[in-house]
């Protein structure tokens, strides 16, 4: 029987990654599994350190400390690769910022592809519109030139006739 409590089996095997900074220092004080797989490191390479080596921007994190909120966004972090939707909440009692971060990469790709596709798709259909009228066009083009040959043709006939009544 392992000696790990369930909040540490849930803490190891959780897919979100979590990450507590000390908030006057903004020194990494713990993180999971699943976060050293993101920056692809260790553990020990990511305590101690300071936030800003693994953020690029730390305004959220400040802006949930100052004004005692949780801050949901989602944003891509470039140097990862990933689209990850991040949940910040201060701990004033204990002096920490603490992140839950959502990986979204894949579905974030899902949604660009399926832009790619109605883009793709809107383009088709303005070629087929315009294929379309441009047939149409030509159709009454014909139709027109046809029609107009027709009508001098029986405008002709006609005033021949009234000629031969008279």
């Amino acid at each position: 029987m392992s000696n790990e409590t369930l909040w540490e089996k849930l803490w190891k095997f959780d897919p979100n990654s979590l990450f507590v900074m000390d908030q006057a220092s903004m020194i990494v004080q713990v993180v999971n599994p699943s976060f050293c797989e993101i920056v692809k490191t260790d553990e020990e390479q990511v305590i101690g350190k300071h936030a800003s080596a693994f953020f690029d921007d730390l305004t959220d994190f400040q802006k949930a400390w100052k004004e005692d909120s949780i801050i949901r966004v989602e944003k891509k972090l470039a140097r990862y690769e990933k689209f990850m939707r991040l949940v910040i909440f201060p701990m004033k009692d204990e002096g920490i910022v603490a992140c839950i971060l959502v990986d979204l990469t894949s579905e974030h790709h899902q949604r660009l592809e399926m832009r790619r596709m109605k883009q793709e798709l809107l383009l088709n259909v303005n070629k087929v519109i315009d294929k379309q009228m441009h047939i149409a066009q030509e159709i009454a083009s014909l139709l027109g030139e046809t029609t107009a040959e027709a009508k001098v043709s029986l405008i002709k006939i006609r005033n021949a006739l009234n000629e031969e009544i008279k």
